[in-house]
């Protein structure tokens, strides 16, 4: 499977989670995750340079971003749409770039999504486009 891998000066994960800052002050309710937008870098792997205007279209289309803050009852249910769904703070997931609530905290793209809007995890942010 090709995907498209981008040149990281630095891990991704460790750039958001300086970017965003301490959350501990902040609180979400009941099955709603905090997840940090993946704003991918100026350059792919390949040398390829992307422009300022197409990396901000990832702020607002983006579709994957790591978990940062989860309510209490997050991937928590008595059915069986959980069964099996282990999604913790740190993990890169995927979901629809139309779900959710776009909002910045501390000048990071965000969304807020409830647990249910997550399709999945993955192992790096390039993994899907």
């Amino acid at each position: 499977m090709a995907t498209k891998r981008m040149y990281h000066a630095k891990d991704p994960k460790l750039v958001l989670v300086e970017e965003i800052g301490p959350l501990d002050e902040m609180e979400l309710f009941n099955n709603q995750l905090l997840v940090a937008i993946y704003v991918r870098p100026e350059k792919s792997a390949g040398g390829i340079i992307y422009t300022d205007k197409a990396r901000d279209e990832d702020k607002w289309q983006g579709k994957v971003g790591l978990v940062v803050k989860m309510g209490p009852t997050a991937f928590v249910g008595d059915d069986d749409w959980f069964q099996d769904v282990q999604v913790k703070i740190g993990d890169w997931v995927v979901f629809r770039h139309s779900d959710g609530w776009n909002l910045e905290v501390n000048g990071t793209p965000c969304k807020v999504l409830n647990d249910i809007s997550i399709k999945g995890k993955i192992p790096h942010p390039d993994f899907v486009w």
